[in-house]
């Protein structure tokens, strides 16, 4: 179903591939939103008024060079506008269109062995954003080999520290943003949460495991997400969570 015009998004895509910009273009459009698009970010950057844009999606592939036999991939999706921020349903379809597209046509047409992949989103603080990514980066994770999802609690781990930077950090605030970012390699699996709320000391939440505190529901999530993580680092001030997973060979 088309929308109206006080329901459409201006989407900037860049990507150098003629193929993947014009399919994903055409997946966009028949969400009814305005796209724009770019073969790479130097031809984006000369473009008049980018301030118009409620979205940009990159998605750009580096291959392997002399020095460095692996191939680099990166790809950012960032919500640009306040109104995109408050515009959450039509920032729902984008970003599960987009994600799909991008695991069938994309992801999918490029080898996983030898590969690194840092992946940046920004998106308006909502849960329901949040399903599609976390579904995709869980995905993305498996398809690389990186790790046994299904054994591994990886999902349960992201949507704890999902839930809790949208509702505690950000406090639902949808014109705050969520940054989550993951960088993927033979290695590990990173992934840096940072809220726009006004953080907290993680030495402060109550410990759910101590008997005065069995009916609370506080902690209980950082908990989970130090168990299934092998490495959680918090900023100093609590708005920035980097975690990070290994395959079980690579553990120390």
């Amino acid at each position: 179903m088309i929308k109206s015009a006080q329901e459409t998004c201006s989407i900037l895509v860049v990507e150098n591939s003629d193929d993947f910009r014009a399919g994903l273009a055409h997946e966009l459009h028949q969400l009814g939103h305005t796209v724009t698009v770019a073969s790479e970010r130097g031809e984006a950057m000369v473009l008049e008024d980018r301030a118009q844009f409620d979205l940009l999606v990159s998605d750009l592939v580096n291959q392997a060079s002399a020095t460095e036999p692996e191939m680099v991939r990166s790809f950012k999706m960032a919500a640009t506008s306040s109104q995109a921020r408050r515009a959450i349903a039509e920032l729902h379809d984008i970003i599960e269109k987009t994600l799909s597209f991008k695991l069938r046509r994309i992801d999918a047409a490029q080898p996983t062995d030898q590969i690194r992949e840092k992946i940046e989103l920004e998106l308006p603080s909502n849960l329901t954003l949040m399903n599609g990514v976390l579904e995709y980066l869980v995905d993305r994770v498996a398809r690389l080999g990186l790790i046994k999802v299904e054994q591994s609690n990886l999902f349960v781990a992201l949507d704890e520290a999902f839930v809790n930077a949208v509702k505690h950090g950000n406090r639902n605030d949808t014109t705050k943003l969520l940054r989550i970012t993951a960088e993927l390699s033979a290695h590990e699996a990173i992934f840096t949460v940072e809220d726009e709320g006004e953080g907290f000391d993680v030495c402060e939440i109550p410990d759910p495991r101590d008997s005065a505190n069995l009916f609370k529901s506080s902690g209980r999530g950082v908990l989970l997400i130090y168990n299934i993580m092998d490495e959680v680092e918090y900023s100093e001030r609590g708005t920035r969570l980097r975690m990070v997973k290994r395959p079980e060979g690579l553990r120390p």
